[in-house]
């Protein structure tokens, strides 16, 4: 099982990024994949999560800001983020929990600063 992380950098607060993960080794269309978060000296944490249906959850701090949609196509899942604010900066990883085992992307950062 692999996933592979993309698109995070530096943006201003008020800003929008998307992050994309990409699967292989799994059957990704009845995969629950989800993104966390760790920020320095902190516990990774989930964001958002998606089921095979593509019904989603959300931690209450990105509620509204943040948007996890998948494409069963290209076997990728991503995180919409907007509105983006100081306190989102974290090192994101991408999640699959498959066959009882916990797979986990390499982290992408994502920092938000002015």
């Amino acid at each position: 099982v692999q996933l592979q992380a993309s698109g995070g950098g530096l943006v201003q607060p008020g800003g929008s990024l998307r992050l994309s993960c990409a699967a292989s080794g799994i059957n990704f269309s009845i995969a629950t994949m989800a993104w966390y978060r760790q920020a320095p000296g902190k516990q990774r944490d989930v964001v958002a999560s998606i089921i095979s249906s593509g019904i989603t959850n959300y931690t209450d701090s990105v509620k509204g800001r943040f948007t996890i949609s998948r494409d069963n196509s290209r076997r990728t899942v991503y995180l919409r983020m907007n509105n983006l604010k100081p306190e989102d900066t974290a090192v994101y990883y991408c999640h699959v929990f498959w066959m009882i085992r916990n797979y986990w992307g390499q982290g992408t950062q994502v920092t938000v600063s002015s």
